[in-house]
């Protein structure tokens, strides 16, 4: 099972040499079978053959959790994911091109460019020859901290491979923040631990998108997951500090600061109680947001450029959609006034801010699980009603989730969101518009995700041996 998975991964590694955007001046990108149908295709195929072994393994490693018991099986799981994880160390960018832009934006911090001010195009050379055009005249919508990483990383190289290397680097961190936190938040809410962190870290979904795309959100949410666990053990000035560090990652990090607030409190916490810890945990996160800002030199630019994402129309953002087709009749009407998709967009997110408001003013506090289970949910309605959706958002709620208790028929969608979204990776690559290409993946990943479903469904059959809540280790709240 974990040679298969391994395998897995050694194959995605090397489809993904073929189909992966490279810096034109790199020797592997000269390969002229890299830029015709037959090679494309090739690497193609492999690469969702590995995503499909993978995912094979993954299910079976679910399924002999469920089934057995004993000490050994967090063991396993982590030994998993780490074996799992050593194929993608080296790889390019997978399924997106946001590491070039990582790696550029690095570059642009070391010589004194601000990120916040301007995009990859002041630069030269390779470093930006694998930049999504799209983002070379654009600002970072990121934090300080990846981009004060950049900035060391570009003080020893200026190679673009070694620079994404390193940003991966960012990725496999936020991997073993989740390793240490997911277990102890599971066993706060009385939820097997081992099966909790079998959902999170070897699933395709963490390593396809996580690892292997080294987006900085597998950091944030690594970050967040801590925070909380921290929490739960009563020391919430330390969770607050780090959910202020999440947030100087991508700014949704600092949503985890409403479970900092529930879960520091006593159940018996009345309203004011709630504003007054609120204030003092948002004074904390926001200290450390600022003075990130003031120790790497970057300030607080970012801010502006949080727009920056919302160019995009992504077909997974539901309010996008919607407000497509309010635009488009809005237009073929010609009523006036102000764009009806931005209109939407805007109010999704006001919807979801609110949704997470109201969650955190009315959930139980002192609980562990309600605590996680809010935070979870408040997240998971951010990404749904979110401008702009990719899969790796929903990297967001996952560990969260996964660390409550979970009606089986909530399970096995769990399960089958985090292996279908691994899936599907390939899909959300630069595939440059080639019809073959697209045509080709889909009909591929279709056929991948077929054969999964026995798998998936041998995964989430059967009552494990385990009893269905485990005692949840309570907080001791800290006034």
């Amino acid at each position: 099972m974990v040679t298969r998975g391994f395998l897995g991964y050694v194959l995605v590694l090397l489809g993904g040499l073929v189909v992966s955007v490279l810096p034109g001046s790199h020797p592997l990108d000269a390969i002229a079978w890299r830029h015709h149908t037959p090679g494309r295709l090739v690497g193609l195929t492999v690469v969702v053959l590995g995503l499909g072994l993978a995912c094979w393994a993954w299910l079976e490693l679910l399924r002999l959790v469920r089934a057995t018991t004993g000490p050994d099986r967090l063991p396993l799981v982590l030994r998993a994911t780490g074996c799992w994880s050593l194929p993608l160390l080296l790889a390019p960018p997978m399924f997106s091109r946001d590491g070039w832009s990582y790696a550029a934006q690095g570059v642009m911090a070391h010589l004194d460019h601000s990120p916040y001010d301007v995009g990859p195009a002041v630069l030269a050379g390779s470093i930006t020859e694998a930049v999504d055009p799209m983002w070379m005249d654009t600002p970072a919508p990121y934090g300080p901290l990846p981009l004060a990483w950049g900035d060391l990383a570009a003080d020893l190289t200026r190679d673009p491979w070694a620079l994404v290397v390193a940003h991966r680097l960012l990725a496999v961190l936020g991997l073993v923040l989740l390793a240490h936190a997911a277990p102890r938040l599971a066993a706060a809410c009385g939820r097997d631990p081992a099966l909790a962190a079998a959902l999170v870290l070897p699933g395709p979904l963490v390593l396809a998108h996580g690892v292997a795309g080294l987006h900085n959100d597998l950091l944030m949410v690594g970050l967040m997951a801590w925070a909380l666990a921290v929490a739960v053990e009563g020391r919430w000035v330390l969770a607050a500090a780090l959910g202020g560090a999440a947030a100087a990652v991508k700014l949704p990090g600092g949503l985890v600061c409403l479970a900092v607030v529930l879960v520091s409190l006593p159940a018996t916490a009345h309203l004011a109680d709630r504003v007054r810890r609120a204030a003092q945990v948002a004074g904390v996160a926001t200290a450390t947001l600022l003075l990130s800002g003031v120790v790497t030199g970057l300030g607080l630019g970012w801010v502006h450029a949080l727009g920056v994402p919302g160019v995009v129309r992504t077909p997974l953002s539901l309010t996008t959609q919607v407000g497509r087709v309010l635009l488009w009749a809005q237009e073929g009407l010609g009523v006036p006034g102000p764009s009806a998709l931005e209109l939407v967009r805007l109010g999704g997110m006001l919807v979801a801010l609110g949704f997470a408001c109201a969650v955190a003013l009315r959930a139980r506090a002192g609980d562990p699980e309600v605590a996680v289970r809010t935070v979870g949910l408040a997240l998971l309605a951010l990404v749904l009603l979110g401008p702009v959706v990719h899969h790796w958002y929903l990297l967001w709620a996952l560990p969260f989730l996964a660390a409550v208790p979970l009606a089986p028929r909530a399970e096995g969608a769990l399960v089958a969101v985090v292996g279908l979204t691994g899936l599907v990776a390939p899909l959300d690559s630069s595939l440059q518009a080639r019809g073959t290409d697209i045509v080709v993946a889909v009909l591929l990943v279709t056929g991948v995700a077929l054969t999964q479903v026995v798998g998936h469904r041998r995964a989430v059959a059967g009552p494990a041996p385990l009893p269905a809540r485990l005692p949840a280790r309570r907080s001791t709240p800290v006034r």
